[in-house]
């Protein structure tokens, strides 16, 4: 998450300033084979930041899991494939506003204009950035599992496989069985 550049560096990746961030993602679209659009990093105005969009995301969450789902999804083909700056406010109520037509009953343009500035959307994310930092993350895409009290965390692309096998060993953990060997 990139709170503004002024505050940014990525030093395992080389990364201080929105330039660096394309080849960052034409890495991401060849691992993943994503349609992935690596110059909105290079455009006069790139995003300043990441924290617009998470808080917006939070705020169709408080509609429902589905409308966070559908408005994640959006605002991910907003940026990755659209190259359009998710650090305006501008661009993701219209996102919201695309969503709520395509996806009628599921998300509420209306009251989602009027959570995005409430309290109550940006305490959701101030709880996802505690989290972030009990659980000392500086690296993303993290994923973390926690069954009965244990947990796992793993950091970076990792593949299917390796998904699986974290499962696995969380699976054993909880049932008090030993996953070293």
């Amino acid at each position: 998450m990139i709170p503004d550049w002024t505050k940014y560096s990525d030093p395992f990746n080389a990364v201080s300033r929105p330039a660096q961030m394309g080849p960052i993602w034409m890495e991401a679209q060849h691992r993943t084979g994503a349609k992935i659009n690596d110059m909105i990093w290079s455009q006069e105005e790139p995003p300043s930041s990441s924290y617009p969009a998470c808080i917006a995301i939070k705020t169709a969450c408080l509609q429902s899991f589905e409308a966070s789902e559908r408005y994640m999804q959006a605002v991910w083909k907003a940026v990755m494939v659209d190259a359009l700056n998710i650090s305006k406010k501008d661009v993701l109520l219209e996102v919201a506003r695309g969503t709520s037509l395509l996806h009628p009953g599921i998300l509420d343009y209306d009251r989602f204009v009027g959570d995005y500035d409430a309290s109550q959307s940006r305490e959701a994310f101030r709880s996802d950035l505690r989290q972030v930092a009990y659980n000392r993350i500086g690296r993303f895409p993290t994923l973390t599992f926690t069954k009965s009290g244990k947990g796992l965390i793993m950091t970076g692309f990792r593949p299917y496989e390796a998904l699986v096998d974290a499962f696995n060993q969380l699976k054993q953990v909880s049932k008090g069985q030993s996953v070293y060997h």
